[in-house]
């Protein structure tokens, strides 16, 4: 984020972004989630729980993008990475065989990234994901997403995340993952103003 104190990072649209209690707003928060990546109201319940707990974790953080109206268009969560995590025990057998399995070590883990359909492509999915590795004190992070080339793989890839290992099926996902990391600071441009 900026490294004026005091100064909130804009998007051209003036969309805000900064901290957000997503505990508070998590079914507004799952809401964009649903529309970014089309959850079933089963699938965003089963998600209320998981946001819930994740946050309990220490060193959870998340960012928001939100309108003048307070209205939250976006949002971002991650915490470090540790190998007893549910995720972990899944993606490091793919890690593992590729020789990247250290990448679950000191790494801070992009749990969540979503922006809502109708402010995509403008910037804010930079803005939070940026500005919650900025702020992280470990030296990369890790994130998987969908394998395939995607708009946001594409903005992965401009930050400087590779992938670290491809086609991981996660119990229930009907889709492949792929796993990707990035050393810290993130590379690329910066949004306006952060």
């Amino acid at each position: 984020m900026s490294s004026n104190p005091g100064h909130t990072p804009r998007t051209p649209d003036e969309i805000t972004v900064g901290p957000l209690d997503l505990a508070a707003r998590v079914d507004e928060a799952l809401a964009v989630q649903a529309l970014a990546f089309g959850l079933t109201d089963e699938e965003m319940d089963v998600r209320h729980h998981i946001v819930l707990r994740h946050l309990g974790v220490p060193g959870a953080r998340a960012l928001g993008a939100t309108t003048a109206e307070n209205r939250l268009v976006g949002f971002v969560y991650g915490l470090p990475n540790d190998r007893a995590h549910w995720w972990s025990t899944v993606v490091q057998p793919y890690l593992r065989r590729l020789g990247n399995d250290e990448w679950l070590d000191d790494s801070f883990v992009i749990t969540e990234l979503h922006v809502h359909p109708r402010h995509q492509n403008r910037g804010i999915g930079r803005a939070l994901i940026t500005g919650l590795t900025d702020a992280a004190p470990q030296p990369r992070s890790i994130l998987s997403a969908i394998d395939r080339d995607t708009p946001a793989r594409g903005l992965y890839a401009s930050l400087g995340y590779r992938d670290l290992a491809r086609q991981i099926a996660f119990p229930g996902a009907p889709l492949p993952y792929a796993v990707m990391g990035a050393t810290l600071p993130l590379r690329g441009p910066r949004p306006h103003g952060a």
